[in-house]
């Protein structure tokens, strides 16, 4: 067994499910960094190349980027916060997931049923099921046409398809605190974490809050910090927002969060499934 980049097939595609990535086979740049991220976490030499040990690790473990965490752990946590009814989430919220609320409710404020179901509805939403810690940036050319329009005007898109590295260098560079397309820095800071932080400001500025040098360490928004990293987000931008459980307020924090209405009616159906559990 031998994975890289430039590999292509089903095993790819298996490799890419585990790895909560679109499965299309194609080892490139995004698969990469999720390996590298699995075996940094693992005790594994990140070189983002999948030999046997690695394959049977990532086989046999499912979805990796995070730990599940010890449901004793769970059980002993779940009533730390304002009475929150958090082992009511279980079986509809990963039990890593749930471990970390307490901690992170407290730290940033999302200590209320009503603040939480939104957070986590938003949550849960764009990370495709607590899945995806990392920004999918593997577009085709008229995927980039569709999507980032502005960035790529008539046949430019042709030479940044399936290319994730160079596509967030040009979507992100310049902007958001990155430095220009040919630093690479849109790529260092894409989106990770459950609400996809982004843009090297953000990682920053993320880093002061619970002061740890993230901006030098970016993974860590993927790896350790997926929740705390949303959170953080979503305290200084979209708490405020939570004003009630209507649609027009879901519908109000998911602009917040999405700078849309993209997945609305998922991101309401989740908001009203936790919401009833924790009230």
């Amino acid at each position: 067994m031998l994975l890289k980049e430039g590999s292509k097939g089903d095993d790819v595609k298996k490799l890419q499910s585990k790895l909560g990535l679109s499965s299309d086979g194609i080892f490139g740049i995004g698969t990469e960094e999720a390996v590298k991220a699995f075996q940094l976490k693992n005790g594994l030499t990140p070189d983002g190349i999948v030999g046997e040990q690695t394959w049977q690790k990532i086989m046999g473990q499912g979805i990796l980027i995070t730990e599940p965490a010890p449901v004793a752990q769970v059980a002993q946590t779940v009533t730390n916060v304002g009475g929150l009814k958090l082992e009511n989430l279980k079986g509809h919220v990963p039990d890593n997931v749930i471990s970390q609320i307490p901690d992170t409710a407290k730290t940033f404020g999302i200590d209320t049923p009503l603040k939480l179901a939104h957070f986590l509805a938003q949550c849960g939403h764009e990370s495709g099921g607590f899945k995806l810690t990392q920004e999918n940036l593997n577009y085709s050319a008229q995927g980039l046409k569709n999507i980032f329009p502005k960035y790529f005007p008539g046949n430019l898109s042709e030479s940044y398809a399936r290319n994730p590295q160079k596509i967030a260098s040009k979507v992100y560079g310049g902007r958001m605190g990155n430095g220009p397309e040919s630093t690479g820095e849109g790529f260092k800071f894409r989106g990770r974490g459950y609400i996809q932080l982004t843009g090297k400001d953000n990682y920053t500025a993320f880093g002061k809050a619970i002061n740890e040098d993230i901006a030098s360490n970016p993974d860590l928004v993927s790896t350790k910090y997926a929740l705390l990293s949303a959170a953080w987000f979503f305290s200084k931008n979209c708490l405020k927002k939570c004003v009630d459980d209507s649609n027009a307020t879901v519908t109000s924090v998911t602009k917040c969060v999405n700078g849309g209405t993209i997945g609305l009616a998922d991101r309401l159906k989740h908001f009203k499934e936790y919401y009833y559990l924790l009230k």
